[in-house]
C-alpha cells in the first residue's frame, strides 16, 4: 500500500506531463509558419456561411460617398458665388447680358480657371472676391482630384482582396477569367465618346449661335475645356452664356474623368498583371525551402 501511495503521485505527474508536452508541441507547430506566408493579422477570414461576400458586390453603389460630398460642396460653392457676384454686378465690367446669368457665368469661369476676360472685376472689392473664389475653386478642384486618387487606391485594394477571397473558393483559371472584365475600359470609352460629343456640340453651337468660323469655334472649345481660356474667343450672347453655364462645367468635369479613367485603366492593368503572375507562378526551390518548417528536408 505504501508503495502504491508513493508511486501514485509519480504516475499522476507522468500522466499530466504527457498531454502538456503534446499540447506544447501542437502550439509550437501552430506558431511555425512559412516565411513567405502572410501574417495572420493580414490574412482574410475564412467562413463557411452561405452569405455572399460583400467584396464581390459593387463597392460604391451608384455613386461613391466622396463624390456625393464633392457634388454638394460644388453646389454650395456655385450658389454662394452667384449670390455674391450678383450683389456686386455693377462693379464688374465687360460684355453683359443678364444679371443673374452673368453672375453664374462669372462664377463658373472663375472656378474652372478658364478666365476668358470678357467679364472682369472693376473694383478693389470684386478683385479681392475674385482672388478668394479662384483659390477656393482651385482647392475644390484639388479635392476632386484627391477623391479621385482615393477611389483609385480603394479600387486596387478591392481587386487584390477579391482575388485572395476568390482563391479560397475557385481555382486560378476562374480568377483570371474574372479579372479579365473590361468595366474600366468600357467606362473609359464611354467618357471618351461623351467628350467627343461635347467638343462637337460646342463647336457647332459656337458656329451657329456665336457666329464663329469652324477653326475659331474648335479653338475656343479646346481652350475652354482644358481651362486654358486665352480670352480672344468666348461666349458673348445670352443664349451662348446659358449654354456655357452647363457646357463649361460638364466639359471640364468630363476631361477630368477622362484622365481619371485613363489612369485607372493603366493601374488596373498593372494590378491584373501582378495577380496573374502570382496565380500562375510555378513553385521554385526557394519556395520549397521556405515551406520546410522543421528543416528536415521533407517540406512537411
Amino acid at each position: 500500500m505504501a508503495n502504491n501511495d508513493t508511486n501514485e503521485p509519480l504516475l499522476l505527474r507522468l500522466q499530466d506531463t504527457e498531454p502538456q508536452k503534446g499540447k506544447r508541441r501542437l502550439n509550437q507547430r501552430r506558431l511555425l509558419r512559412s516565411r513567405s506566408a502572410p501574417h495572420t493579422d493580414h490574412a482574410p477570414l475564412v467562413t463557411n456561411s452561405n452569405e455572399s461576400n460583400p467584396l464581390s458586390e459593387p463597392m460604391f453603389g451608384n455613386l461613391h460617398p466622396s463624390f456625393r460630398k464633392v457634388a454638394i460642396i460644388l453646389m454650395v460653392y456655385l450658389g454662394i458665388g452667384t449670390l455674391i457676384f450678383y450683389l456686386v454686378r455693377n462693379q464688374i465690367k465687360g460684355m453683359k447680358t443678364d444679371r443673374f446669368l452673368d453672375a453664374l457665368y462669372f462664377t463658373i469661369v472663375t472656378m474652372t480657371t478658364v478666365g476668358y476676360g470678357d467679364l472682369v472685376p472693376n473694383s478693389d472689392l470684386t478683385k479681392l472676391l475674385a482672388c478668394a473664389f479662384v483659390f477656393s475653386g482651385m482647392a475644390l478642384m484639388g479635392l476632386i482630384l484627391s477623391k479621385a486618387a482615393d477611389y483609385l487606391v480603394e479600387k486596387q485594394e478591392v481587386l487584390l482582396i477579391k482575388a485572395i477571397h476568390m482563391h479560397q473558393k475557385v481555382g486560378p483559371s476562374e480568377i483570371l477569367k474574372e479579372l479579365e472584365t473590361n468595366k474600366t475600359r468600357y467606362k473609359f470609352i464611354l467618357v471618351l465618346f461623351l467628350l467627343l460629343i461635347l467638343v462637337i456640340a460646342g463647336t457647332i453651337f459656337l458656329v451657329t449661335v456665336e457666329k464663329l468660323d469652324v477653326i475659331d469655334a474648335f479653338y475656343c472649345v479646346c481652350s475652354t475645356i482644358t481651362t486654358l481660356g486665352y480670352g480672344d474667343k468666348s461666349f458673348s450672347t445670352q443664349a451662348g452664356r446659358i449654354f456655357a453655364v452647363f457646357w463649361i462645367l460638364t466639359g471640364t468635369i468630363c476631361v477630368a474623368q477622362f484622365f481619371l479613367y485613363m489612369a485607372e485603366l493603366n493601374t488596373e492593368s498593372r494590378q491584373k498583371a501582378l495577380v496573374r503572375w502570382v496565380l500562375t507562378r510555378k513553385m521554385t526551390n526557394h519556395d520549397l525551402e521556405a515551406a520546410d518548417l522543421d528543416e528536415d528536408g521533407t517540406g512537411c
